[in-house]
């Protein structure tokens, strides 16, 4: 299983979400992002539509329900084998669920 920390910038994003927002981001990233990210290849599924964001190398933008974002990079693994995530921002926006 993928490890992750958050900067303070995404738990300011994280305390503005409503329980079902971070419920949903929970799902999207157990069923969704952490298969992907330890498979053969580490491809993204379409749907996570995850890219670079441009001017900020090694930082990547995920989208997850109908309208939340948010950026990752990738850190010095923690546990052998298993890719380790720093979350830097989440954004939802509230007309989206």
């Amino acid at each position: 299983m993928p490890t992750f920390e958050t900067l303070p910038s995404f738990e300011a994003g994280w305390r503005s979400m409503t329980r079902d927002q971070q419920d949903m981001f929970r799902k999207v990233v157990l069923e969704a992002l952490a298969p992907d990210l330890t498979s053969s290849g580490r491809s993204f599924r379409p749907e996570l539509r995850v890219r670079p964001v441009s001017g900020h190398s090694g930082l990547y933008e995920m989208s997850w329900g109908e309208a939340g974002r948010a950026a990752f990079s990738y850190g010095t693994e923690r546990v052998p084998g298993q890719p380790h995530l720093i979350w830097w921002q989440i954004t939802a926006n509230a007309n989206g669920f």
